[in-house]
């Protein structure tokens, strides 16, 4: 069952902060060689439904491959709690490193895996 719930998380240093209205059903785990190498779980919300609290100031970009995905990260300490694209729909969307919750188990969630390596 799918249950959208609000969950803060941040960077390792803190320097980082947002909230995210997050439905934890369909969080996955992607084997692109940035995904995997990161270890990122993924979950995916609207702009909306994000909220950047603090940090701006201390994010950095990181983009790949076809340059669609705003990877973000702390430059601080270098932790990446979020990233900025574009759905298959073509409808902007945020990728929530899922890791990054403070209220959340990564190993207690259920993860969809996407082939990335071979579909990018």
């Amino acid at each position: 069952m799918s249950e959208t719930a609000t969950h803060k998380g941040s960077c390792h240093c803190g320097a980082v902060a947002f909230e995210a209205d997050l439905d934890l059903s369909g969080v996955i785990e992607c084997n692109c060689t940035h995904c995997y190498r990161k270890g990122l779980m993924l979950g995916f919300v609207s702009p909306d439904a994000f909220r950047l609290i603090r940090g701006e100031d201390r994010l950095s970009e990181y983009l790949f491959n076809r340059h669609v995905i705003s990877h973000r990260f702390c430059r601080v300490c270098g932790v990446e709690p979020f990233g900025a694209g574009k759905s298959p729909d073509g409808r902007d969307m945020i990728a929530v490193n899922v890791r990054t919750l403070d209220d959340v188990e990564p190993w207690t969630i259920e993860t969809i895996r996407f082939d990335g390596l071979n579909k990018l």
